[in-house]
């Protein structure tokens, strides 16, 4: 059995000035298909990091390489390391369940469980951990503060969380990642599929939640990143492009591939 990872809080004495994720020449292949190529970049503490890029271009493997997801992929293989405040997350004795809470994941589409909101947010501490009762209530009850939805089904916890609208489901996914106490919150797509008024009460919690713990996030919508994260990443034919404060990557782009796609001219 794999000892437990010891992953310090992100506001830990020591760990202020380490980043969140340190990527270093991390290359990904499906086969013998090469997703990413020797990516290195920095992830900075609390604060939300954008991942743009057309469709196939890695950012989405990248994610998910974070927290190991793309290993239940069979004949998938990684060269390179990714840290998660300063620990090696490929090293020896790492627990990938460990993991995983530490670094939560929320996904395109939202998918609750066919259980109550409660039992949807309750899932994970159930699964790691002893918990009482009322310590389990008070978590749920401040999982779900966190993601702005606590005031909208208190009245209903026990009800199926599949009778909440699109973005309420969303949410409460967030919710249920958040109850785990991550370090790192990963969002793929998160508001694709919903509608302006839920896609905008998700940049908004994404906006508090940044305070707490640091976020990356992939979108394709451009205007979703200049206005939500601090700092954008640009991946194109799986290789990062460039990387920067977010003002800057869509006012002055070092690279023309990047203007480039801000711009429209392909993607």
């Amino acid at each position: 059995m794999t000892s437990a990872l010891p992953i310090p809080s992100a506001g830990s004495a020591g760990t202020a000035s380490v980043p969140a994720v340190s990527a270093r020449d991390f290359s990904f292949w499906y086969g013998t298909n090469q997703a990413l190529h020797g990516i290195s970049m920095e992830v900075p503490n609390r604060a939300i990091t954008a991942l743009i890029g057309p469709s196939g271009c890695g950012k989405s493997t990248f994610l998910r390489s974070i927290n190991r997801m793309n290993e239940i992929i069979p004949g998938v293989r990684h060269e390179g390391e990714i840290w998660l405040q300063g620990l090696h997350i490929n090293g020896p004795g790492v627990d990938v369940v460990e993991l995983r809470s530490r670094v939560a994941m929320v996904f395109q589409r939202s998918n609750p469980f066919p259980k109550s909101i409660y039992d949807n947010v309750a899932y994970g501490p159930r699964i790691n951990g002893r918990l009482s009762r009322r310590d389990l209530d008070e978590l749920v009850e401040r999982s779900l503060h966190r993601a702005a939805l606590w005031d909208e089904v208190k009245d209903r916890l026990h009800q199926s969380a599949l009778g909440l609208s699109g973005g309420q489901q969303q949410r409460m996914c967030i919710a249920r990642a958040l109850a785990n106490g991550p370090e790192l919150l990963l969002l793929d797509e998160p508001a694709s599929a919903l509608d302006p008024g839920a896609t905008q009460r998700i940049e908004e919690l994404l906006f508090e939640l940044k305070s707490e713990l640091s976020v990356v996030i992939v979108t394709h919508n451009l205007q979703q990143a200049a206005r939500l994260s601090d700092n954008t990443a640009f991946f194109y034919l799986g290789r990062l492009v460039e990387m920067g404060p977010t003002d800057t990557m869509f006012t002055r782009p070092r690279e023309e591939r990047t203007e480039a796609y801000i711009t429209g001219r392909f993607g």
